[in-house]
């Protein structure tokens, strides 16, 4: 099976302007008004929001597609354990293979974590139950904004700064659609953002400071009030089938891309940042799930096949050599203030 190419991805098809794509603006009011709707309901109490007996924090984000919540979860997830707490992780289970106990995020968090209880459920509420049970005493809820059935104490959303509001520039300089799903990849307006205990805006060394005002202009427009806490995804090493090593190693090698998650063009800038010589890229869907054989043939001769942490864990169990390139999140502005509304809503509990 040959791999997809990055012009069948959703996000660069739809990046375009003009065409067939423009038609379904027709069907954007219908889904905004659906929304609108929905949060309306939850809003009044019609629709009922279920509270767990521990405190519930949300990690989600207004698009589809990845704004880096899976290292914020780790980051989450090390603060509640200087804590002296037990937290778990309830998703969705997004992208899992048949038969599999976790997706590729999970079994990430379980090379970052060690044993720390997950539970992947479309039924959020049974799922935090189910971590409940198995000893969780703060339960973070990885994509949760708009899963508005299971109540949560503190809501945390991520904004790419790279593409905050979903969709890359069709052309450098270019500004880019800005839409509700399905002409864009908006699953809210932003106007949802007053729903936000704190955003935090990622990628922010891959943006101009230009960019980074442009975005928090955004949000400010819609929640003057809420945290803006900055963040980068660090480099942190390169591990190869043999030996672990500094991210420097990558410097001047060549190397062969290869990845399937939600935002491949920023594995490539860091990637180049870094240094490395990338010969070319092979860009699959997010969440693909890999079959054997075929990674076969797609490095070119003479260069390293290197993947991201998350498509390494399903690489690896596959028998493909490879090298990961292995990332964490480090926020460089508003950690205190974060880390504060973290202890305070799991150490202090639910706010009601």
């Amino acid at each position: 099976m040959s791999p997809k190419q990055k012009g069948t991805r959703p996000e660069l098809r739809l990046a375009t302007r003009g065409g067939l794509k423009e038609a379904l603006r027709v069907l954007t009011p219908v889904y905004a008004g659906v929304v609108s709707a929905r949060n309306s309901l939850y809003d009044m109490g019609a629709l009922r929001a279920h509270r767990a007996a521990v405190p519930v924090i949300s990690v989600g984000n207004l698009t589809t597609g990845g704004t880096g919540k899976t290292p914020f979860v780790v980051w989450i997830a090390e603060r509640l354990r200087e804590l002296g707490k037990s937290p778990g992780v309830l998703s969705r289970g997004y992208g899992r293979a048949a038969g599999a106990e976790q997706n590729d995020e999970g079994a990430l968090l379980s090379a970052r974590l060690g044993e720390l209880p997950q539970v992947q459920q479309a039924d959020r509420v049974a799922g935090a139950a189910a971590l409940e049970a198995q000893g969780a005493d703060v339960i973070v809820l990885d994509d949760g904004f708009q899963h508005r059935r299971l109540a949560r104490d503190l809501d945390l959303v991520l904004i790419d700064t790279t593409r905050p509001w979903g969709l890359p520039p069709s052309a450098p300089g270019a500004a880019p659609v800005e839409a509700l799903l399905p002409r864009g990849l908006l699953r809210e307006p932003l106007a949802s953002l007053k729903r936000a205990a704190a955003v935090v805006l990622t990628r922010c060394d891959q943006s101009s400071e230009a960019t980074l005002a442009e975005v928090e202009r955004g949000i400010r427009g819609h929640a003057p009030h809420v945290p803006i806490a900055h963040a980068v995804h660090r480099p942190t090493r390169v591990v190869t089938p043999t030996e672990t090593h500094e991210p420097t190693w990558l410097e001047g090698r060549p190397v062969t891309l290869l990845s399937g998650v939600g935002h491949p063009g920023a594995f490539e800038e860091t990637a180049r940042s870094l240094g490395a010589e990338v010969r070319a890229a092979h860009v699959f869907e997010d969440h693909h799930v890999y079959e054997a054989g075929e990674g076969e043939g797609l490095c070119e001769e003479g260069t390293e096949l290197l993947v991201t942490a998350k498509d390494a864990v399903k690489l690896r169990a596959l028998g493909v050599p490879c090298c990961s390139l292995e990332v964490e999140l480090e926020l460089i502005e508003g950690a205190e203030e974060l880390s504060a509304l973290i202890e305070a809503r799991a150490c202090g509990g639910a706010d009601g």
